[in-house]
């Protein structure tokens, strides 16, 4: 059995859009589910540990999609199999200038979605965080 996803932006729920595109579900309901997939936050570092692209958010996010992507297909997932991302920034500003690379990474197809801006994360040279539910 095959798990099947409906991704919804019910009437009474907004409809989040950025460059004309939908960037999140405000609701995903899954069926027939026979793995979930909790992938931990994922920041700039190289396979090494090293911060890739210090202080420069395109960077960053650039190499923490590569790191779930990595994550996901470790577990045997894929974007497609995303239903909810947690996304830590810390400048809300600079984050929204690359909405882009967010739609590369996170949106195709759109998941459930929170975005925090945070005062830090672990590391000074850090700007992003995200941890992923896959359900396959």
């Amino acid at each position: 059995m095959t798990a099947t996803y409906e991704r919804m932006n019910p009437p009474g729920l907004a409809t989040i859009r950025r460059g004309g595109h939908v960037t999140m579900a405000q609701v995903v309901a899954v069926e027939n589910a026979r793995r979930i997939v909790y992938l931990s936050g994922q920041v700039s570092r190289d396979a090494q540990g090293n911060v890739v692209g210090a202080r420069d958010m395109r960077a960053q996010m650039t190499q923490v999609g590569e790191c779930v992507a990595a994550g996901l297909r470790a577990a045997g997932a894929t974007f497609e199999n995303v239903v909810k991302t947690q996304t830590f920034v810390t400048d809300m500003a600079e984050y929204l200038k690359h909405a882009d690379l967010r739609a590369r990474y996170f949106c195709n197809p759109v998941a459930a979605s929170t975005t925090i801006e945070v005062k830090g994360l672990v590391n000074p040279d850090l700007m992003i965080e995200v941890d992923v539910i896959a359900v396959l």
